[in-house]
């Protein structure tokens, strides 16, 4: 049980699968069937151009054989495109071969003209001109060709009689005449295999009248004028084994071949469009059908126009009321899309006087912001100012407390050494030493250890403030030029008389003071120094007066 709901599955998703497909390459070929309809005039107009020329020669044509093999011809090329010009020819040919006493070439025009005029649907001519014919005068192949003929009248009688009984007689003759056919036809033949595929299908053994037509197809090309005829046998089987999709596929492709070989008697594309129609694709529908009836106005056959006639006016029916309903709808569509359109251009209205108003705002804001933008810069400056203000006061502060503490210091230690001094002036004289205290008193020693002691509480003082002092000092000098201290050095005179600039003591002469020099000794000092500098001049004493010290 399982098993036999998986093969059941499995060929209903097969089955679906092909259809899918089957429907894909429909649409395809309908597109491909759209196009070559759009080029109808041009493959029509080559067909002409090549009658024209046959024509030409036919003016020129001198011998009687070469008239009749060129009307033969020509009858060819109208005999699917437009028939009162096939008749023309036929019949011209007829009068021509009564003259020649070409007695076969005579029966063959015969034949074909009785074909050509029961597929007009002028029975009577047709049955008439084929009794005139004597079957015993007949080659072979004339024979297969009139008793061709007769079944096709018959048949065609049978098809459109309106009467049951005559209906019944019709084809009572016409199967004799097929059963005189089949045995005398080449089974190889088309015709042969033709009627065999028709045998089948009326007897509802659509298999073998697909394989037939499979035998029939492979002679063929889709170029090929008879392709189309084949093409649409084959969508009569599939008709009677509703396979609907099939049935539709080569009927398209008839239509096409038919389209490029600019046949005009063709039924394809009528019942193509019947199709369509029972599908709802009403505008190709009425396309294809206004197309057939184009086809057949053209080939001038009063049959052709009889049978598209049963079919057009349904599709045009439903087709005008489809269009009516979509113009009320395209009013309809217009009506809102003016109310939209007016809605639109109030809203567009209603915007852009927002959009000003919110553009004047932005405007305001944007000067407001400008204001406040140039108020936060000055804020900024004032802030960095008074940030610099504060680290000054603040490294002032610190370098007073630190040189206050040493004055401090100093001012102890020399009240300490007067003291010791004192001592010292009162012990001598007590001692009646005052020669030794005279000759102490003239001595630069004291004076020289003192002025030792007071650089070096100076350097430490200043180096403890600023111990990057000559790092960065010698960072503004050439690297050539830069100041290398001795060993046990903290400052030399350059870097003291800079240390006092760096404390903002600019003036030569208080710095010749401070550190017991002459004011011109200072000046050469200074001048020295700032002709090493690897910066300007100008800017040197700015930039020494920038060194941090150790308080941030």
């Amino acid at each position: 049980m399982k098993a036999a709901f998986l093969i059941f599955l499995f060929f209903s998703i097969a089955i679906s699968i092909h259809s899918e497909t089957l429907n894909k390459e429909n649409h395809s070929l309908l597109q491909t069937l759209d196009k070559e309809l759009k080029n109808r005039k041009e493959y029509t107009h080559e067909r002409e151009t090549k009658i024209e020329y046959l024509k030409e020669l036919l003016a020129e044509s001198s011998t009687p054989e070469d008239v009749f093999t060129l009307q033969h011809k020509l009858y060819q090329e109208y005999q699917a495109f437009i028939c009162d010009s096939a008749i023309y020819y036929l019949e011209k040919n007829l009068e021509l071969t009564r003259h020649l006493n070409n007695d076969q070439s005579y029966y063959e025009t015969a034949i074909r003209l009785a074909h050509l005029l029961s597929s007009s649907g002028m029975y009577k001519e047709a049955v008439d001109i084929l009794d005139s014919i004597p079957q015993n005068k007949l080659t072979a192949d004339l024979t297969d060709q009139l008793l061709s003929s007769y079944d096709h009248v018959y048949g065609e009688l049978a098809f459109y009689s309106r009467s049951n009984t005559l209906k019944k007689t019709y084809n009572s003759i016409a199967k004799q005449y097929k059963e005189k056919l089949f045995q005398i036809l080449d089974p190889s033949s088309d015709l042969y295999l033709s009627m065999k595929e028709t045998r089948f299908r009326d007897s509802a053994n659509i298999d073998s009248a697909l394989f037939i037509n499979n035998l029939r197809l492979k002679k063929l090309s889709e170029d090929d004028p008879g392709f189309a005829l084949v093409a649409f046998h084959r969508s009569l089987d599939y008709n009677i084994k509703n396979e609907y999709e099939q049935r539709k596929k080569y009927l398209i492709l008839s239509a096409i071949s038919d389209t490029r070989s600019a046949i005009k008697d063709n039924a394809s594309l009528t019942l193509l469009a019947n199709i369509l129609f029972e599908e709802g694709d009403i505008n190709r529908a009425y396309n294809y059908i206004r197309y057939s009836m184009e086809d057949a106005n053209f080939y001038n056959a009063k049959l052709r126009n009889v049978q598209i006639s049963e079919i057009q006016p349904i599709i045009d029916r439903t087709y005008n009321i489809r269009s009516e309903y979509r113009k009320r709808l395209l009013r309809l569509f217009l009506f809102i899309s003016v109310l939209l359109f007016i809605f639109s251009v109030l809203s567009l209205w209603i915007i852009y006087k927002q959009k000003r108003n919110l553009l004047k705002a932005h405007s305001n804001v944007q000067q407001i912001n400008e204001r406040l933008k140039t108020l936060n810069h000055d804020l900024t400056e004032v802030n960095t100012r008074l940030q610099y203000t504060n680290s000054s006061l603040a490294e002032s502060n610190h370098v007073k407390e630190e040189y206050i503490g040493l004055f401090l210091s100093i001012c102890s230690t020399y009240i300490d050494k007067m003291e010791g001094m004192r001592k010292m002036v009162s012990k001598e004289i007590t001692h009646g030493r005052v020669a030794e205290l005279l000759s102490f008193s003239k001595s630069g020693n004291f004076i020289d250890n003192e002025l030792r002691e007071f650089y070096a509480n100076f350097d430490n003082t200043f180096l403890h403030l600023y111990p990057n002092f000559v790092d960065a000092f010698n960072n503004l000098l050439q690297p050539e030029e830069q100041i290398e201290l001795k060993q046990g050095e903290l400052l030399n005179t350059e870097l003291r008389i800079f240390a006092l600039i760096r404390l903002g003591i600019t003036d030569s002469s208080k710095i010749a003071g401070l550190l017991r020099y002459s004011v011109n000794t200072i000046y050469n000092y200074r001048a020295k120094i700032k002709n090493k500098a690897k910066i300007s001049r100008n800017d040197f004493e700015k930039q020494v007066q920038a060194i941090d010290s150790t308080l941030y």
